[in-house]
């Protein structure tokens, strides 16, 4: 009996408790939703495994607590050394990686759509009213103005901003942050189409817009150094998320650096979603993710992502009483930058009435938009409040 007392006190059986039993159960809900409902596989299987090896209990050796996943504590108390999650997550809370992944969408968009139909970028800057919003509702919830402006970032619905504005603002609620954001994002299918319908009549969903006017290479290739200068100086808070974006699109589209740009938008942003996602899963330890501002914080960011998508539908319905070349407004739900998900959820929903609608090409332009001023609004937040 000593002995198999003995070995309970080497196991994590001991120390389990019940937020680390519901968090684990949490991660396999992830894993569950990514398999299953396809819902963003990419972030959720990594954020679920990430979750399992954040909640692993400590155990005693030695009569020393040794946390093996733990990304703020040592391995033994007192030795000096960390856990290999510890240095993982140092690419989190230093916004290393979300530069990085933005480097790679650079290097994955295709801003033809947007150059053809610039009257569009105004569907990506209405979709941030969803992020002030929040920002305000934040505040009306006791958050302090930074915390309040590293929430309200979720209603741009792009992790990667979401976590390098709260790392710098609010790096203590970085956890429930970046996993409310990469949340909503895989829930784009669930949250934006009842919105979406709710917002427009089925005369509107049947808009089919005109084939996008063609753009020249010439054009593809001033696009991303002019909207660097200018947002740069409009936000210098952006500079190094919209950098890297548009530095990434430049590798894509200049002609002569074919290889880096495959790199960039494959094995490369994939390495640094795998790290990113594990990261914040193991980020969401039982002891620091239940807690009540933490569902607070969740409860905003449905709040945000609702707002945001409500207004680019709203919007796109105004910009139509002064055009003649009418917008279908379903469009306007891209405005969020959860790329390229929401461009796909306007064209199912606009398919649900007419087949022969293909709303994605005319979407991807406020999708892209929507990129650029969720990282405008990042900046903007980190001079107001940093």
């Amino acid at each position: 009996m000593d002995q198999i007392s003995q070995f309970l006190q080497f196991t994590a059986i001991l120390n389990l408790s019940w937020g680390n039993l519901l968090m684990d159960a949490i991660g396999i809900i992830f894993i569950y939703l990514a398999i299953k409902k396809h819902y963003e596989p990419l972030l959720l299987v990594p954020i679920g495994i990430g979750i399992l090896l954040g909640n692993v209990a400590p155990i005693t050796i030695g009569g020393k607590q040794i946390f093996f996943m733990l990304i703020d504590r040592e391995i033994a108390e007192g030795s000096g050394q960390f856990s290999v999650m510890y240095y993982l997550y140092f690419g989190v809370k230093t916004g290393i990686y979300p530069a990085l992944i933005f480097l790679g969408v650079g290097a994955m968009t295709d801003f033809s759509y947007l150059l053809s139909r610039p009257k569009l970028v105004f569907l990506g800057a209405a979709a941030q009213v969803g992020v002030f919003s929040t920002y305000i509702g934040a505040l009306a919830l006791g958050f302090l103005p930074h915390e309040a402006g590293a929430i309200g970032i979720i209603g741009g619905a792009d992790g990667p901003t979401a976590i390098f504005l709260s790392s710098i603002l609010a790096p203590e609620l970085l956890a429930p942050i970046a996993i409310a954001a990469y949340s909503y994002m895989a829930l784009v299918p669930v949250i934006q189409p009842p919105i979406m319908k709710l917002l427009t009549t089925r005369k509107e969903r049947l808009i089919r817009m005109k084939a996008p006017p063609p753009v020249s290479k010439l054009e593809k290739i001033m696009f991303p150094i002019g909207g660097f200068l200018i947002c740069t100086t409009v936000a210098p808070g952006s500079a190094i998320l919209t950098g890297c974006f548009f530095g990434g699109n430049l590798l894509k589209e200049c002609g002569v650096t074919d290889r880096l740009a495959h790199t960039a938008r494959t094995s490369f942003v994939d390495i640094v979603t795998i790290l990113v996602g594990l990261s914040v899963g193991c980020s969401a330890s039982a002891e620091t993710f239940l807690t009540p501002r933490s569902l607070m914080i969740f409860g905003l960011g449905a709040l945000s992502f609702a707002v945001a998508t409500a207004a680019g539908v709203i919007f796109a319905k105004i910009m139509n009483l002064f055009s003649k070349d009418k917008i279908n407004p379903l469009i306007g739900a891209a405005g969020v930058s959860a790329v390229p998900d929401s461009a796909r959820v306007a064209q199912m929903v606009g398919q649900q009435e007419d087949h022969q609608n293909h709303l994605l090409m005319h979407a991807m332009g406020p999708n892209v938009a929507g990129v650029i001023g969720s990282a405008m609004a990042a900046g903007i937040l980190w001079s107001l409040l940093g």
